[in-house]
């Protein structure tokens, strides 16, 4: 498919119309942010919700399976196994793996987990950042941080939280954050955390956004990395400062389910 706009008013409206088109509870069923709708309790969807876009690399279908086994291993209750569980539980956990994820990143997950949620609410005070922050960045970069505060981290696990202070596009925890700021009521994203901005949030970027924004002229960077992130949603602020991040349903779905 291809296609070329006049001028960015022209190009804003097609992405709405996309961003109409995909953002919808339609769009749930077959993608990763279906594991963390299954909650309705604020921890569960982030615990799920985390879990689910950490493991969002390769095929979905193999993904949704995945996260469906390690959920079911936690007795469909992530937050109160997380909360309560013993020694002996993780046991059942040794074989689990998902591409390069395995059991010694996954304990490891485990334990940050509950020794965070020991004394803490929320997920979200790891990601804070000023309202005069333009990013998400130091935020990024602070969770990177106290994610691995505990002392005898897996060296290999630190692979699994991409950081920008590494360059990484940081696309699965972006994703996450989307996920869990945006609050537009449409249904997919869940918008239980209120004190970051969607403004803030920086788009996720796959292979099929990737593909797309460099069709569309939205990003010109040769390589993929944190840059490139910052590129791509601030040419997307010129079509909604407040919001930049709902284009990642117009440009994932034109490249997944359209072939863009």
């Amino acid at each position: 498919m291809a296609k070329s706009f006049q001028n960015l008013v022209d190009l804003k409206g097609f992405l709405d119309d996309k961003v109409e088109q995909y953002n919808r509870p339609g769009f749930i069923e077959n993608d990763p942010i279906s594991i963390p709708h299954r909650f309705t309790k604020k921890q569960d969807i982030e615990i799920a919700g985390l879990f689910a876009a950490i493991l969002a690399w390769g095929q979905r279908v193999t993904i949704i399976n995945n996260c469906n086994e390690l959920l079911e291993k936690m007795d469909q209750a992530p937050y109160d196994f997380i909360l309560h569980h013993k020694e002996p539980d993780l046991k059942k956990f040794e074989s689990f793996k998902h591409r390069t994820f395995n059991s010694t990143d996954l304990f490891y997950f485990l334990t940050f987990l509950k020794s965070y949620y020991s004394s803490h609410n929320s997920l979200e005070r790891l990601f804070l950042v000023d309202h005069d922050d333009e990013t998400i960045e130091k935020g990024l970069i602070n969770f990177h941080h106290q994610f691995f505060s505990l002392p005898d981290y897996p060296a290999r696990t630190r692979k699994h939280i991409a950081t920008p202070e590494r360059k990484s596009a940081c696309k699965r925890v972006n994703m996450f954050l989307r996920w869990m700021v945006r609050n537009d009521k449409r249904g997919v994203d869940f918008g239980i955390w209120k004190t970051l901005l969607p403004g803030q949030l920086v788009c996720p970027v796959d292979l099929h956004v990737e593909r797309v924004a460099r069709k569309l002229k939205l990003i010109t960077r040769k390589q993929v990395d944190w840059q490139t992130a910052l590129e791509l949603t601030n040419q997307l602020r010129k079509f909604d400062p407040k919001d930049p991040v709902k284009y990642d349903f117009a440009l994932f779905g034109l490249g997944i389910e359209e072939k863009f």
